[in-house]
């Protein structure tokens, strides 16, 4: 039995951000971070298809986040 990895945008910089929700680091909620392993490889894909327009939007309100 093989176990794959499950790929995750965690950069272990948890903290979240109370205006937006959103984790400074990898830009997910707390939803998204606590259901991560039960989201399944095509949920995980769609939360991480919104995060770079989620860390843009934190950088535009001057929060910290990681640099491109």
């Amino acid at each position: 039995m093989s176990i794959e990895a499950i790929k995750s945008p965690c950069i272990k910089v948890c903290a979240v951000d109370g205006e937006t929700g959103q984790c400074l680091g990898c830009g997910r909620t707390l939803k998204e971070i606590g259901g991560w392993v039960q989201l399944g490889p095509e949920g995980r894909e769609a939360v991480m298809a919104k995060l770079p327009e989620r860390m843009d939007h934190l950088r535009a309100l001057g929060k910290l986040g990681p640099v491109k």
